[in-house]
């Protein structure tokens, strides 16, 4: 897994802001900030409360806007 180590306050704030946006997809903050759904997940658990992580997980997992791979529409190369 990435090192979180650089990552400022502010930076895991808009980490996780961009987590819990609908219509954001792991592939822009991977853009932003280089880290992977994993990095993203083991911030989540880390910063949030125990309910809402997993709140948030079973809202990810339904969320086909989140994976640019599922959706059936193109991007158009923008986020």
């Amino acid at each position: 897994m990435e090192s979180l180590s650089h990552l400022t306050p502010e930076k895991i704030d808009r980490i996780i802001e961009m987590a819990w946006e609908d219509r954001t997809p792991f592939d822009a903050i991977f853009t932003q900030f280089g880290l992977k759904e994993n990095a993203v997940r083991a911030i989540m658990r880390k910063e949030l409360k125990r309910t809402s992580f997993i709140r948030w997980r079973i809202r990810v997992k339904s969320r086909v806007t989140k994976h640019l791979a599922q959706r059936d529409w193109p991007s158009k190369g923008r986020f």
